[in-house]
Parts: C-alpha cells; structure tokens; sequence
C-alpha cells in the first residue's frame, strides 16, 4: 500500500460525515506504519474504541475510507470465527462483528452491511504467517503469496457492497 497523508485520509471516507472524519483519531503509530507490509490500513480509535476505520486503495489509485462500528458482544466461549478479509480461523487474535453504514442515500436512510474482520485489522501480518509444511501445502511460502494477493481482493469487494456496486466481473 502507498503511504497515505492525513489530508488524504480525511478525505477518503465514502460513508461518514464531514464532521466524523475531521474528529477521528490517526492510529497512535501513523508514523511509524510499513507502508510496504499492509495491504489496507485499519485501526480501532484509541478514544472511541467501537470505534474502527478501514482505508484501502485499490488498483486504479482510489483510496476509499469505511467507518465502521462493533458492539459489545461477546462470542460464546470456544467459538471460532473467520475473517472475512484473511480467511483464517486460527488467528492469534479475536476476530469481531463490524457494521458500517451504505455509501450515499442508502447509508443516510439508515442501510448497514456488517463483517466479522480481526478485532484489530492484523489481516496484513496474519496472511503472513506460512501454514505448516504438509500434504496439503507442499510450499508454505506459496500459501502465503496467494493469501496476500486474495487480501486487497477481499478487501475491496467488501467497499464495492459498501457503494452499492456489483462486485462480479
């Protein structure tokens, strides 16, 4: 991913307000980020931890900003969950529920989509981790390149549902 500006930030988002995105909060690591390690940008905010943000930037050049929300919710002990960006259920960290509102009329009319994503958006370090050698995954490293390609993938058809478009090509 290229290294986004605030500015840039601010002004992505296709489903907040003007007035949300000037209050959010940047990651408390902005600076420190590796750009070249992340497929998409997502932080939970440190002050309103329902809170969480997902930035993407997609072939063509367009970034584009979701708002997204979690509840208070807590899974049944035991579950397992996969996330809808990684694909992985033996993640080391909780996976949630995220709704974000509809770009546009239909997100003002009150039309949310919700996906369970890593409760921390770790998504980029997670389809790093290469699966262990075995019958099924004779390259591990080959898992591991084909889960980073399938990452931005899934990542941007989720924004797609989000502004309404078909995600079929």
């Amino acid at each position: 991913m290229q290294p986004l500006s605030e500015k840039t930030i601010r002004s992505s988002f296709i489903n907040a307000s003007r007035q949300e995105a000037k209050k959010l909060n940047l990651p408390e690591n902005f600076n420190e980020i590796d750009w070249e390690n992340i497929e998409y940008l997502g932080w939970r905010d440190p002050k309103m931890p329902q809170r969480g943000y997902l930035l993407f930037t997609d072939a063509q050049g367009t970034t584009r900003g979701l708002l997204m929300r979690t509840s208070n919710a807590t899974r049944r002990p035991g579950s397992v969950a996969m996330c809808e960006m990684c694909r992985d259920v033996t993640l080391p960290c909780p996976v949630v529920l995220f709704s974000t509102r509809r770009a546009g009329q239909a997100g003002r009319e009150g039309d949310t989509l919700g996906t369970m994503i890593c409760s921390e958006f770790q998504c980029s370090a997670n389809v790093r981790v290469a699966p262990p050698k075995d019958p099924i995954n004779p390259d591990p490293m080959l898992v591991v390149a084909q889960r980073i390609a399938e990452l931005p993938v899934r990542v941007d058809a989720f924004i797609r549902r989000v502004l309404g478009e078909s995600t079929v090509k």
